[in-house]
């Protein structure tokens, strides 16, 4: 099974991802294809995306799933919330029996500083040059964020999009970075977020570097 990542946030929430070296064949095996997907790599992104779920927790009820007018999938007696997301060879999971959760993985390229503008203020880049600042040690240059950090709040606002749920989200003005993120020892970056649609409200997002791609994920309470 090649899951090459995998963290228990808690008893009741689970994070997997899943590196896609399999034909269609082994995901339909567990997974029900009820979605027609034409393409045949997206094909294969949406069915290991679903097959980490019940790898994450045994009864979950791959044919119960329904999907929202915003394309959210979910279940309609919440025995778990869940987030998925897939790029390139990867699909990643987020499950919960507790907690509304989202979850997202991105290729870094280069593309992203063109649209640095749509989803990122002024302050939040204070906020990121503040954080690679305090990365960069005692080197003579002053470094600025790169594709890295634009595509790691990129992903985190994508989370935020898929915890909140419910669409129609402004990506510069419903949810800010309120912090510069903090990485601990481990790696893992935390990013605080001010959400502000249907009242305010604190949460923060988590983030992991993954060789050319970032994790993101959060799980908090509704």
């Amino acid at each position: 099974m090649p899951i090459i990542y995998q963290h228990n946030i808690n008893e009741h929430t689970k994070l997997a991802v899943w590196r896609i070296n399999e034909p269609e064949s082994f995901f339909l095996q567990r997974v029900p294809l009820k979605k027609e997907v034409s393409h045949p790599h997206k094909r294969l992104q949406h069915l290991a995306g679903r097959y980490l779920l019940p790898a994450l927790f045994a009864d979950f009820p791959l044919d119960a799933i329904r999907v929202a007018d915003t394309r959210r999938p979910f279940l309609d007696n919440e025995q778990y919330h869940f987030s998925i997301s897939h790029c390139d060879d990867y699909a990643a999971a987020i499950v919960s029996a507790r907690e509304r959760v989202g979850v997202d993985i991105e290729s870094i390229t280069p593309r992203i500083e063109r649209v640095r503008h749509k989803f990122v203020t002024p302050q939040e880049w204070r906020l990121l040059v503040a954080y690679a600042e305090s990365r960069a040690g005692d080197g003579p240059r002053v470094p600025t964020p790169d594709a890295r950090l634009l595509t790691l709040l990129w992903s985190a606002k994508e989370v935020i999009f898929k915890w909140y749920g419910s669409g129609q989200l402004d990506f510069r003005t419903h949810m800010q970075l309120s912090a510069p993120p903090v990485t601990d020892s481990d790696g893992l970056i935390t990013m605080p977020f001010a959400f502000s649609r249907n009242g305010s409200r604190f949460l923060d997002v988590r983030g992991l570097f993954m060789d050319q791609t970032v994790l993101s994920w959060t799980a908090t309470g509704v």
